[in-house]
């Protein structure tokens, strides 16, 4: 009997999901489904739709995640000017509420949210609620650290965010050991350097030679940013004092080695770039390109 019981519960539960799946999709194949019905939201609660859906949420949200890719294709190619992606967070969050644990809902969610238009909605901030949304039902899933961080690289120019966020990634457990390099530059890129220098110092002991290889570099990086910040002091005040730029090196050399030329770490010639008047990097140097880094204050 209990068998039995068992058995049509779970036709039961395949009858629901299938007339679920078939509501999302009949919106789908309609050839030029009506405006109404194609930005229709069945339910627009996730919690409304866990307390119908009940042992059944897997597969409610498998449609509802069908329903999103529908949604954020179909408004891709649209002309339409006003409203375009408008169910796509809402869509999100239900189909994530239904399965906390949806890893592929998260990640690709939060690329379709955070495209800037007309390839996404733009919603940088929607996407970040996603993937920490995403991390508070797993907190161990490194890669949603790790995309966090990846929008802030990309679409909000935080460094610093992005760079502690690739940090927060590289300690998950089970994290790739590559994010920590990652993490070390882009805290640097952020005006970070003592952060940067902290984890590269940490990486320098490293058991894998190209890490230890990737830290060297990294910290050489690091001083010689800090080097052409001080000449380039040097050469701002030597132009606040004689409203004009030094025509050598010789004009801003200490007296205890007046012929000196400031160098990098790899002991390659700093240079004067005359058109920007700013201190740069060597094209001759082994560490170009440096990244486009602030100057330290």
């Amino acid at each position: 009997m209990k068998a039995r019981v068992a058995l049509l519960a779970g036709l039961i539960g395949i009858a629901v999901g299938l007339v679920l799946a078939a509501q999302v999709l009949a919106a789908g194949d309609r050839h030029k489904p009506p405006e109404s019905t194609e930005r229709l939201m069945y339910l627009n609660s996730g919690r409304a739709a866990r307390g119908l859906t009940l042992a059944f949420s897997a597969v409610a949200a498998d449609a509802y995640w069908i329903r999103t890719i529908q949604h954020y294709g179909r408004d891709r190619k649209s002309t339409r000017t006003i409203d375009r992606f408008a169910l796509l967070e809402p869509l999100l969050d239900v189909t994530t509420t239904l399965d906390p644990r949806f890893v592929i809902a998260y990640r690709f969610g939060a690329i379709f949210l955070s495209l800037p238009p007309p390839n996404g909605s733009g919603q940088v901030d929607r996407a970040i609620a996603l993937l920490e949304k995403g991390l508070k039902a797993d907190p161990d899933r490194w890669q949603y650290a790790l995309d966090i961080g990846f929008i802030h690289y990309w679409h909000t120019g935080r460094f610093e965010q992005a760079g502690r966020w690739f940090a927060q990634a590289a300690g998950m457990p089970r994290a790739p050991i590559w994010i920590k390099p990652l993490a070390a530059i882009t805290l640097a890129q952020g005006g970070d350097r003592q952060g940067a220098r902290e984890l590269l110092g940490n990486l320098a002991n490293s058991e894998e030679s190209w890490i230890r290889q990737v830290a060297s570099r990294g910290l050489a990086q690091i001083e010689a940013l800090d080097r052409i910040d001080a000449v380039q002091a040097l050469v701002d005040r030597y132009f606040a004092e004689h409203q004009r730029y030094p025509a050598s090196w010789r004009d801003i050399a200490p007296p205890s080695s007046p012929t000196a030329v400031p160098v990098d770490p790899a002991n390659v010639p700093l240079e004067f770039d005359a058109r920007t008047h700013r201190v740069v990097l060597s094209l001759q140097s082994p560490l170009g390109p440096l990244p486009a880094l602030p100057s330290r204050k």
